[in-house]
């Protein structure tokens, strides 16, 4: 991405985005750009709606009203990791590469292997791993295909502290590739790391 790329349009813009269920209205008129080489922090309280918010940018929710712009590629980390128990890491990598149309799942996973340390695991079932190692995949598997924006919720519950300080890292190095990312977490330790961090309330960032 060139530094023109890096200073022009946002990756992300999202307009006037509401959401309910049944009667319950989650979000009400949210607005967010993101642009590229930034690193966005969402907070809020539990039950704010923060998870609802990356379920409709990553279009696993139809909104009510609003809009979303995405330019480039979504790499999407929801909470609960989006895997199969049945099989195994190196199976859940050449599916989700078939996914996303990717010819060798082993080239395009090769670094995310080495930096979240589970090269040696790919035969492991997914059902056999730990909920730190599952949690590794469901990231790796959210990057595999080179996203330009990723939307990250919780993504280092369950990390021990080195994988932890890895992801930062890795964080640093997305933004420095001018991606754009999207952190949302109950609860912001490295405040430092973030180009801005919005607080979600009553359905509003601000």
């Amino acid at each position: 991405m060139t530094p023109e790329d890096r200073a022009g349009t946002p990756l992300l813009v999202v307009r006037g985005l509401a959401h309910r269920y049944g009667r319950s209205e989650v979000l009400r008129g949210v607005d967010l750009d993101v642009a590229p080489g930034t690193l966005v922090g969402v907070v809020g309280e539990n039950g704010s709606g923060k998870s609802t918010l990356l379920k409709v940018l990553a279009g696993r929710l139809a909104p009510r009203a609003g809009q979303v712009t995405i330019r480039g590629r979504v790499g999407y980390c929801p909470q609960d990791p989006l895997v199969f128990d049945a099989l195994t890491i190196a199976e859940n990598l050449a599916w989700f590469a078939a996914a996303y149309g990717i010819p060798d799942w082993k080239a395009a996973a090769a670094d995310l292997l080495v930096r979240y340390q589970i090269s040696s695991l790919l035969g492991r079932l997914v059902s056999e791993i730990s909920g730190g190692t599952r949690q590794k995949l469901n990231l790796c598997l959210a990057l595999l295909h080179d996203p330009e924006i990723l939307l990250l919720d919780e993504p280092y519950a369950g990390f021990d502290w080195e994988t932890y300080v890895h992801f930062w890292e890795h964080a640093e190095d997305l933004k420095a590739a001018g991606k754009g990312v999207v952190v949302v977490s109950h609860l912001l330790h490295d405040r430092p790391r973030f180009d801005a961090i919005l607080t979600l309330v009553d359905g509003r960032l601000g």
